[in-house]
């Protein structure tokens, strides 16, 4: 959920920037967030678990074992311990280095779910939380995991700062731009691909200006385009409405981030 955001962050035009004066640090408001009815699909049945939705498709042992999982930048092995018969716990790491722990908890009567994430990035030392809630789609599975099926995102409950919070900086021809855990890109409104750095799975951004009030951003891996996000700056200057699509998951989510202060971006 955290690369999603990360997507679509930061690309204003210098004129909005230099009219505007809205460099600084910005925070989302969860409570404004309109997010994709596309349910996210997860397995846990036979002793094995898979999220068929997610970057790695990969079918492994839910023993509480590490066990070697492709097809996802963030990490290359995969943990899955079943706690009890409603809440499993999925470890990721990367290198040796802890990426993810998610938590997995499924209500009594099997109709939601509970997801506590925490999220390693390599430019921060510090991880980043969410607790998100979801509703089940359909019926459950006979003779599979409480977690198995289809569940709809339906908000996120909290967040930690650092999940919620960017700054920026404008410069004589483009931007600056660093996430609270250690996104950043410096890129120009020339159409051009930059590099994206402290995100395993977004390797360059192009910032196209569309008009005054907004930007079109294009995130890529390896030279394959994985989102396109549309971000529009209010009249006042308080208050961005960041769209983006994710072409991996065929998702589009709705945030917008408050004003807090005028704090530059760091170089």
């Amino acid at each position: 959920m955290k690369k999603v955001l990360g997507m679509v962050l930061l690309m204003l035009p210098l004129t909005v920037f230099a009219q505007s004066g809205i460099d600084g640090t910005w925070k989302i408001d969860l409570n404004k967030a309109q997010l994709d009815s596309k349910p996210r699909v997860l397995e846990l049945k036979d002793g094995m678990y898979a999220c068929l939705t997610c970057d790695s498709k990969t079918r492994i042992k839910a023993d509480g074992q590490e066990h070697a999982v492709s097809g996802s930048p963030y990490y290359d092995k995969e943990k899955v311990s079943v706690m009890d018969p409603h809440k499993v716990e999925v470890v990721g790491t990367k290198d040796g280095k802890l990426a993810f722990r998610a938590t997995l908890s499924v209500s009594d009567d099997g109709k939601t779910l509970t997801r506590d994430f925490e999220q390693h990035m390599p430019g921060s030392s510090q991880p980043a939380n969410t607790t998100s809630m979801f509703s089940r789609v359909g019926e459950p599975e006979t003779g599979a995991g409480a977690i198995s099926g289809s569940w709809k995102l339906e908000k996120f409950e909290s967040a930690s700062p650092n999940w919620l919070t960017f700054t920026f900086a404008s410069t004589g021809d483009g931007l600056n731009y660093k996430a609270s855990t250690g996104e950043m890109y410096h890129a120009k409104f020339d159409g051009k691909d930059y590099p994206y750095q402290n995100d395993p799975g977004t390797t360059s951004v192009v910032l196209k200006k569309v008009d005054a009030n907004t930007v079109e951003e294009t995130d890529k891996r390896d030279g394959k385009v994985i989102a396109v996000s549309r971000l529009s700056v209010s009249e006042d200057g308080k208050s961005l409405t960041m769209v983006t699509e994710d072409k991996l998951r065929g998702i589009t989510d709705t945030f917008v981030a408050e004003k807090e202060n005028s704090q530059e971006a760091e170089k």
